[in-house]
């Protein structure tokens, strides 16, 4: 299956590095640079499609920029973000002060407001859910992009915070669908 991600459009808490997590934060005002990065991607997109199936998850920001690249979307919870617990609204620095190391090498042993196993599991229950569709575009979130492309390289998230996605970018995948 070919899978398509596009990261939400930037929101305020990205532009003062506070990690957003479940909260519901909405986009924000769009810029002309965020219309040039949209026009892009959106030349890929078309080259492309046609997508069998389109999703976002529960939250705003995801459905705001899917709304934005002239797209409707099934909601899909397996696609929220990282659950981040007490550092949500917290700048990403302090938890990175807190975990460190084990944040970049080896995240799957950290709980925060939710397991990163848990969270790894809900990468391979989308896999395993979708598998029968041949290409799928994404709307989604920093640390659930990662994951996938870490899992996908890799067979485990252990690598996602070694990557990097920014907001606005569009990623293309294949992945074995007996995976």
């Amino acid at each position: 299956m070919q899978i398509t991600l596009i990261r939400h459009l930037p929101t305020e808490w990205n532009r003062k590095t506070l990690l957003q997590g479940r909260r519901d934060i909405v986009i924000s005002q769009v810029s002309e640079e965020v219309v040039k990065g949209i026009a892009r991607n959106q030349n890929v997109l078309e080259e492309l499609s046609p997508f069998d199936l389109v999703l976002a998850s529960t939250l705003k920001r995801t459905h705001q920029t899917a709304q934005l690249y002239g797209y409707k979307c099934e909601t899909e919870g397996l696609l929220d973000e990282l659950d981040f617990g007490p550092f949500e609204g917290i700048p990403k620095a302090k938890m990175i002060d807190r975990y460190g190391d084990t944040w970049f090498e080896n995240p799957k042993e950290l709980v925060l407001g939710e397991s990163l196993k848990n969270f790894e599991d809900r990468i391979v229950q989308f896999l395993v859910k979708y598998k029968e569709f041949s290409t799928i575009l994404v709307f989604g979130h920093g640390s659930w992009i990662r994951a996938l492309l870490s899992y996908a390289q890799c067979g485990h998230i252990n690598n996602m915070n070694k990557i990097e996605v920014l907001n606005n970018s569009c990623h293309t995948l294949v992945v074995n669908s007996s995976d």
